[in-house]
């Protein structure tokens, strides 16, 4: 599977920072959250993106507006489809991997609002 190495990763990465990985690839129709996870109180949802090679430009330029507005949309179902409510703290982020999957460098992007 596309990403899952690098997905694999972010999450490991992720919860050595102390984080409870709660969902992978969470999908609704017209967006994906890669990995959600509760930090204390809060709900963290994390789009992986992982460049091999910078040709294009690196794993934080391929984050587009519309990627985020899909992220987005798909964080509030989540709260909505799995919690019942649209209120709970929480945030959302990118992980970025410049490299390959397994020994590249590692971002963490918040993003604001």
């Amino acid at each position: 599977m596309k990403g899952a190495d690098a997905e694999a990763r972010a999450a490991a990465h992720l919860a050595s920072l102390g984080r409870e990985v709660v969902a992978r690839n969470y999908r609704i129709p017209g967006g994906e959250i890669d990995l959600i996870t509760r930090d204390g109180n809060v709900l963290v949802f994390t789009e992986v993106r992982q460049r091999r090679n910078a040709r294009f430009g690196g794993a934080a330029e391929s984050v587009t507006p519309r990627k985020l507005a899909l992220m987005r949309r798909a964080a509030l179902a989540y709260l909505v489809r799995e919690h019942g409510r649209d209120d709970l703290p929480c945030r959302l982020e990118v992980l970025t991997i410049d490299g390959p999957a397994e020994t590249g460098s590692l971002t963490l992007i918040p993003l604001d609002g």
